[in-house]
C-alpha cells in the first residue's frame, strides 16, 4: 500500500537522522505544561478516548522529551499502542506488547539526546510501575512505597542520577495516581474537583523531577 510504505520510509529515514536536538532538552521542560498535559492524558485513557489520547500525547511527548516533530508523533503513537495493549485488564492485557512499544519509544528518545543507554531496560521499568500501580490500585494495603520506589527506579536510569534524589517526584506522583484512582471509582466525572487536586500533585512531581535532575 502506497501509504505505508510512505511511513516505512519516513520511519527509516528517522533511524538514521543524526540527532539534531541537545541533550539539555530532555532536562529543560516546564513542570506546569507537563503536568497539566499528562493530567489531560490520564482522563482520555480511563476514558478510553484514544483519538484524543494521542492528540494530548502528541504535546506531552514534545514538552516532556524535547524530540523534533517526527519522532514526537511517531514517539506518541507508541505510547498510545503501549496503553492500548495494556488498558484490557489481565489476562486480555498484552504486558510483553507494551514493553516492546516503550523499547521502541526509548529508542527513539536515545536517538535524540543518546540517553537512556537501554531502551529495553527502560521500558521494562517503565511497565513494571504500570504493573505496581495496577495491584496498588487493586490492592488493600494503602502502602504507596511499592509504587513510589518503581517510579524513582525509572527516573534514576532515564535520568542518570541517584534513586533516593527522586523520592520526591515519585511521591507526588503516586498521590497523583491515587487521587486518579478515586476519581475512577467515583465515574470518571470531568466536574469533579479531584482533577484540579490531581493536575496539582503531577506539577509538584515534575516541578521535584526538574530539580533533582539540575542538582
Amino acid at each position: 500500500m502506497a501509504g505505508g510504505s510512505t511511513v516505512g520510509n519516513g520511519v527509516r529515514a528517522m533511524r538514521r537522522k543524526p540527532a539534531s536536538v541537545g541533550p539539555n532538552r530532555l532536562r529543560t521542560f516546564s513542570p506546569l505544561q507537563v503536568g497539566r498535559l499528562e493530567a489531560a492524558v490520564w482522563v482520555t485513557y480511563y476514558r478510553r478516548e484514544w483519538a484524543r489520547f494521542l492528540a494530548l500525547s502528541v504535546l506531552l511527548v514534545h514538552s516532556a522529551f524535547g524530540m523534533d516533530w517526527v519522532r514526537t508523533v511517531y514517539g506518541a503513537w507508541l505510547v498510545l499502542r503501549a496503553n492500548m495493549l495494556w488498558a484490557p485488564p489481565e489476562p486480555k492485557g498484552d504486558p510483553v506488547g507494551a514493553r516492546r512499544c516503550m523499547r521502541r519509544f526509548y529508542a527513539l528518545l536515545r536517538l535524540a539526546h543518546g540517553e537512556p543507554v537501554d531502551p529495553a531496560r527502560a521500558a521494562q521499568l517503565e511497565v513494571e510501575w504500570w504493573a505496581v500501580h495496577r495491584e496498588h490500585q487493586r490492592g488493600d494495603s494503602g502502602d504507596p512505597q511499592p509504587l513510589v520506589d518503581a517510579l524513582s527506579r525509572l527516573y534514576a536510569f532515564v535520568y542518570g542520577i541517584d534513586e533516593m534524589a527522586l523520592w520526591p517526584a515519585a511521591e507526588h506522583r503516586a498521590r497523583a495516581m491515587d487521587i486518579s484512582d478515586q476519581w475512577v471509582d467515583e465515574g470518571c466525572r470531568l466536574d469533579s474537583p479531584l482533577l484540579r487536586a490531581e493536575r496539582a500533585a503531577l506539577v509538584r512531581s515534575y516541578a521535584a523531577l526538574l530539580a533533582a535532575v539540575h542538582h
